[in-house]
């Protein structure tokens, strides 16, 4: 076994190793950029090596400098996690010559796998079922287009090397060919330093499943089940879960042995994942091998049971797998969810800076579930514009599916994240989405559910009386601590006021006190309109975390105090709350909006980035529709467009121009 690894990486994944290296008393050397120079995976490291300036491709993408940090620190292997340099052959093979051993598979299997193209002519020579399409490279935007109409549409255009999203547009039509061919390109380059891209036959109503298999150098081959990634957005994972809850057991074994065969036609040794589209008839083709730990690999350890890391690490140190396929046992179900930096009111647009506040739930049992958090930062760090916007992924695991998906809305309610954007809301609302929690899944899910983004939520019903009863009792809490400052001017009275209006954004809702005593812990019966609750909490002043029980229901809610008030986030909600006497309220109701500013005749930078291109000049005529400009953030390329027709007067920004959120791109005549 190794004394000492390098993890080639960083953020959660870079943590994550270096956990499972510790408990297997293995030492560690963490790599860090000047962007990550105060990052949680250094401090955790028992070693760390500067390498370079922030951007990837002067740090983390330079193979020389990782080399040589192990050579300095004496490092026998290096883990690289995933992304980066975690599928790129050369740098398996240098390492092989330093006397270095790469924790992942062979350079061969990287190279027949690692190639969309070249896997999928692989795959097919091995009889595994793959997707009609066009395996050659597409030379241009004409032959690009001639290709698609061969196929048929909707059609695919992917990006031969990387992931993540990166790279894939879909073609509905022809008109669409031309341009997602160009920012495919586009995009490839920028994120590979590969611009060839291939077309293929577009699914509809897919799934995403994909298989978990772990491989050793003595031949062992076992797949450790499925995962279910359907719920994406612009082809990046946001929610996973294991199992798929659309497979039936004759599928998973059909999956899982092709999956095995593939791995042993190319001697693959480590953990790999084969990824498969599914259709409504649970047709299934092979998309591609990833030939590295997946980001959503917790999933599987929680069903299995198999720490995936600790198993890489041993394969590569040359011992055999100690389980078979018959050992394999999937118990329970395990639901993740990726937590981004990124506003999902503003269609998911990037979001950086620091965080002002960072407090996850607690990990470990909670109740008949279990929570797991796996994350790279802290309260007080900075989300940077040079790398993935994950801020961590937050795992359930319980008995059913919907044990989990409730534990999972439970957290992500308590999952406390200041100073920066971020999808927790989004998240929150989809855990009580009918359409995911009976498990009807595609690709598509976003798109179909939200085509016009993710807009706040307007609570009505129990939902508005839940946030109402959480105001009250926070304002009466609030109320009875301050009647008893020593301090005060005028002493309470002891009495409470029996008639309240709870003002929930626009809303005047009539509250009345029926029975109890605003003390901690708080337990009174209250009447919210034609609803008469119990409400019970432990909540005291300041702290951000509201919970406790509504009439029938748990409660996990996020308080964040306004003049005069506070914001209540719960269940994907997210609303503007005062208490109010019933004189108050009248008076409330009488003073005036405030209008926001009109931008109507301004192009803003939706998001901080760096600006690409600018697609048109000054005194020009533009359609609705037609491209304005292109910007560029944490890797990926936004096209920013015409709403209506209209003159493009003055022009701000120049490409290659770095720009903050809401900067002036162009003002329109």
């Amino acid at each position: 076994m190794f004394n000492k690894i390098l993890i080639a990486n960083r953020g959660e994944i870079a943590c994550r190793v270096i956990k499972t290296a510790r408990r297997m008393g293995i030492a560690t050397v963490a790599v860090y950029s000047d962007a990550d120079r105060d990052a949680l995976h250094v401090e955790m490291a028992d070693e760390a090596v500067h390498i370079g300036a922030a951007p990837a491709s002067e740090s983390y993408l330079v193979a020389d400098k990782i080399i040589a940090a192990c050579k300095s620190t004496g490092a026998e292997a290096v883990h690289p996690g995933y992304g980066f340099l975690s599928e790129r052959a050369s740098f398996c093979e240098a390492l092989e010559k330093e006397g270095i051993v790469f924790i992942g598979p062979k350079p061969r299997a990287i190279k027949a796998m690692g190639d969309k193209i070249e896997s999928k002519k692989f795959a097919n020579a091995a009889k595994v079922s793959t997707v009609p399409g066009h395996l050659g490279v597409i030379e241009d935007a004409d032959h690009a287009e001639r290709i698609a109409g061969e196929i048929g549409y909707p059609v695919m255009i992917k990006a031969s090397a990387g992931g993540g999203g990166k790279g894939m547009r879909i073609a509905w039509d022809q008109s669409d060919v031309r341009d997602g061919f160009d920012r495919a390109r586009s995009e490839a380059r920028s994120s590979f330093g590969d611009d060839r891209v291939f077309i293929e036959k577009y699914i509809v109503e897919p799934r995403h499943i994909e298989i978990q298999v772990l491989a050793d150098a003595h031949g062992n081959v076992v797949y450790l089940g499925e995962r279910e990634c359907s719920i994406q957005r612009r082809n990046q994972k946001v929610v996973e879960e294991a199992p798929s809850p659309f497979l039936d057991e004759a599928t998973r074994k059909a999956m899982g042995e092709q999956s095995v065969a593939l791995a042993k036609a190319v001697d693959y040794q480590s953990a790999g994942t084969v990824e498969f589209i599914v259709d409504r008839d649970r047709n299934f083709y092979f998309l591609e091998m990833n030939t590295r730990l997946q980001v959503e690999h917790p999933v599987t350890e929680l069903v299995t049971g198999i720490d995936l890391v600790e198993q890489m690490i041993r394969v590569a140190a040359g011992e055999p797998l100690t389980l078979t396929q018959d050992n394999v046992r999937l118990n329970g179900w395990a639901v993740e969810s990726r937590l981004y930096a990124e506003d999902p009111y503003r269609n998911f647009l990037p979001s950086i800076g620091r965080l002002t506040r960072y407090r996850p739930p607690a990990e470990g049992e909670a109740g008949n579930a279990v929570v797991r958090n796996d994350t790279g930062v802290f309260e007080g760090a900075e989300i940077s514009m040079y790398y993935d916007p994950m801020i961590a992924k937050l795992c359930t695991w319980a008995p059913t599916r919907l044990e989990a998906i409730e534990a999972m809305g439970q957290a992500l309610d308590g999952f406390v994240v200041d100073g920066i954007e971020h999808n927790v809301p989004f998240l929150s609302a989809l855990m009580k989405h009918s359409r995911w929690r009976e498990g009807r899944l595609s690709t598509g899910f976003i798109a179909e559910e939200y085509p016009e983004g993710f807009a706040p939520m307007t609570p009505d019903g129990i939902q508005q009386a839940v946030l109402a009863a959480v105001a009250l009792s926070a304002a009466l809490i609030d109320a009875n601590r301050r009647d008893y400052f020593k301090d005060r001017l005028r002493q309470s009275s002891g009495a409470i006021s029996e008639n309240w209006v709870v003002k929930l954004d626009d809303e005047y809702i009539a509250a009345r006190l029926l029975e109890g005593i605003p003390t901690v812990p708080f337990e009174m019966d209250i009447a919210i309109g034609d609803e008469i609750l119990n409400v019970v909490t432990d909540w005291r002043p300041g702290e951000p975390v509201w919970s406790g029980r509504v009439g029938n229901l748990r409660v996990t809610a996020q308080l964040r105090p306004l003049l005069n008030g506070q914001r209540i986030d719960w269940q994907g909600f997210s609303v503007k709350s005062k208490v109010l006497t019933p004189r108050h309220a009248e008076l409330d109701r009488l003073m005036p909006v405030k209008l926001p500013p009109d931008t109507s005749k301004l192009l803003l930078c939706p998001m901080p980035g760096l600006v690409v291109s600018i697609a048109v000049a000054e005194g020009q005529d533009v359609k609705a529709g037609e491209t304005l400009a292109v910007v560029e953030a944490m890797k990926m390329e936004n096209v920013l467009r015409a709403e209506r027709d209209l003159v493009v007067g003055k022009i701000n920004a120049k490409p290659g121009e770095s720009l903050a959120v809401d900067a002036v791109i162009m003002e329109f005549a």
